[in-house]
């Protein structure tokens, strides 16, 4: 963004250059990943520097979900039916996220948003040993600011459970961070930030649902699908579907992140909404083969007509709707 205030489009055209190199080696989009990993460590033990450099700043948004199903090995015989059953005993089935390229001003340190990609790890039919050693490969191979949705108190503890099941390693996890933050800091938002805890102040206040974050803003939601669908899908054999539905949660929660940031002053206007529109041109050109994000933009342009998904003047007065219009009429820019 210039200092006259206008929203750059093209930087949103500009995502494939900006992607950073992942590790070397089979990653969470390789079909080529293994089932097994003899060591956590392919040199053997890990080296101090390797996560000490780590506390650098992140380069990119990881917004996370997962989907699970009950581990009928482990659930207790007595288990009641109406408790929801602990971490531990959720197997996971569907590990989905959006991943964002921060950019960072040279000048004053300010951050911009660039849409990477909206993925589900691995492919249909991965078992979860391999889905989580995939996973944590993808993790280590990057820097990420972990964004979550009740993460703390699901996604992470599940994550970190099975992997202890299949003896997994994920010491980045651990050991990346200082004395003063890192992962598993409750207030730590610059490493995870959970937008459910961060939005409710830490439990001061009644936590919302990730539907009711989403109506609050005007995003879609789940669009009919929820998680208690899950077993029976699986059971249908129908892990496409689910992995569609947990993409559809992340896409819901970057944008809630996105607008978190700027309620508390982490980012402005124009980061805000140029994140925005980058995340609907991603929607609009992947939609063609993807039917679930076309889904998503339509119902979010709908959504749009009573709560503006922008926060600038000139973006708030065109709305999705008018934002789609000039990318498709090739606009370099929208004035904000």
């Amino acid at each position: 963004m210039s200092s006259t205030g206008v929203l750059r489009i093209s930087e949103a055209r500009g995502r494939a250059a900006s992607r950073r190199p992942f590790a070397e080696g089979p990653t969470l989009f390789d079909q080529g990943a293994p089932e097994r990993v003899d060591r956590a460590f392919p040199d053997g033990r890990p080296s101090a520097s390797r996560y000490t450099e780590a506390a650098s700043p992140h380069d990119a948004l990881l917004a996370l979900d997962i989907e699970t199903v009950v581990d009928t090995d482990l659930l207790p015989v007595d288990w009641p039916a109406d408790r929801f059953p602990k971490a531990a005993w959720h197997k996971v089935v569907a590990i989905s996220f959006v991943e964002a390229a921060i950019v960072r001003d040279p000048c004053d340190g300010t951050e911009r948003f660039r849409i990477r990609c909206c993925r589900s790890g691995g492919e249909p039919g991965w078992s979860e040993e391999r889905l989580l050693r995939a996973f944590w490969k993808h993790f280590e191979g990057g820097r990420f600011r972990i964004v979550s949705w009740n993460g703390r108190n699901f996604d992470i503890p599940t994550l970190l459970m099975r992997s202890l099941r299949h003896g997994i390693a994920a010491p980045a996890w651990f050991l990346r961070g200082t004395k003063w933050a890192g992962y598993g800091y409750r207030q730590a938002v610059d490493w995870h930030a959970d937008v459910m805890e961060a939005l409710s102040h830490f439990g001061a206040s009644s936590k919302l649902t990730l539907d009711e974050g989403a109506a609050l803003i005007g995003l879609p939601g789940k669009l009919g699908e929820h998680g208690s669908h899950v077993a029976a899908l699986i059971e249908a054999g129908e892990i496409g579907r689910v992995r569609d539905y947990c993409e559809t949660d992340t896409l819901n929660l970057v944008v809630l992140y996105y607008r978190w940031a700027y309620l508390t002053g982490r980012i402005n206007a124009d980061a805000h909404d140029g994140a925005v529109a980058d995340l609907m041109s991603y929607l609009k050109q992947e939609g063609f083969g993807r039917p679930h994000l076309a889904r998503f933009l339509d119902a979010w342009i709908l959504a749009s007509n009573d709560r503006s998904a922008f926060v600038g003047s000139e973006a708030r007065k065109r709305g999705v709707a008018g934002v789609l219009a000039a990318l498709d009429s090739g606009a370099d820019c929208v004035t904000h």
